[in-house]
C-alpha cells in the first residue's frame, strides 16, 4: 500500500506517530500484536481497509 500511495515508510511513521523501527516490525510481520488505534491510523493515512494490509498466517508458516 505504501508503494501504491507513493509514500515512504518514514512519512507514514511520522504521520501516524510511531517510530520507523516499529513500522518496520509491523511491515516484516515480526510484531506479536498491533494496537487497533495504530491499525486505524495506518488505514486512515493509506486510505485502505485492514484486509488490504494484513494477512493471516498460521503459526509455523
Amino acid at each position: 500500500m505504501l508503494a501504491k500511495r507513493k509514500m515512504k515508510s518514514k512519512d507514514l511513521a511520522d504521520a501516524i506517530g510511531i517510530t520507523v523501527a516499529n513500522l518496520s516490525i509491523l511491515k516484516t510481520g515480526k510484531a506479536k500484536a498491533v494496537r487497533f488505534s495504530t491499525l486505524a491510523a495506518i488505514c486512515k493515512e493509506l486510505d485502505c481497509q485492514p484486509g488490504d494490509i494484513l494477512e493471516y498466517r498460521a503459526e509455523g508458516q
